[in-house]
């Protein structure tokens, strides 16, 4: 076993020694995920949300419990109503996106991408009370959670890598 370990990492101190890379873990078909995230899963029947470049509130249909599709628009074309905590890069995307919540709990908000998300409130950027990533190979890159109580927010999406992100947000008591 020593041999092995030592040969290693001679192998890895040579210049241009190749090292085996460790194989790749394997996923399941269908992650376990947490009974709260189970609509991660499943598409909203293919439902695709057009996240707008401005904050002029209009009524689209809200996240749901189920991932849904978010085409979003390149940086030049967006105007944030209040101003992202995080500064937008010019070469990313983003969007805005109404979510009505109908009683108070925790707000969860799963994205399969890395991007920096604002929960606002009548102009008022919420802290977050927890963010991290989802369970290994369900493909939620990034999860925060807000505490909230009823009321219309606005989902802010600020630098995300394409022109387009899968989001859903779900409430839990």
């Amino acid at each position: 076993m020593k041999v092995g370990i030592i040969a290693l990492s001679i192998a890895a101190a040579m210049p241009g020694a190749a090292v085996p890379a460790p194989p790749a873990p394997s996923c399941p078909a269908h992650p376990l995920l947490p009974p709260e995230l189970a609509g991660w899963s499943r598409d909203a029947a293919g439902r695709t949300i057009y996240a707008y470049g401005d904050d002029l509130g209009a009524d689209w249909p809200p996240l749901g419990a189920a991932r849904t599709m978010l085409p979003l628009h390149r940086f030049e074309s967006l105007r944030y109503g209040t101003a992202p905590k995080r500064k937008p890069d010019v070469h990313k995307f983003g969007g805005m996106i109404p979510i009505e919540v109908k009683k108070a709990g925790r707000l969860m908000i799963a994205l399969d991408a890395g991007a920096w998300i604002d929960l606002v409130q009548d102009g008022v950027a919420r802290k977050s009370v927890a963010h991290g990533h989802g369970p290994g190979c369900s493909g939620i890159r990034k999860l925060v959670e807000y505490d909230v109580t009823p009321g219309r927010y606005q989902l802010q999406i600020v630098n995300a890598p394409a022109a387009s992100i899968r989001a859903m947000a779900v409430l839990r008591d």
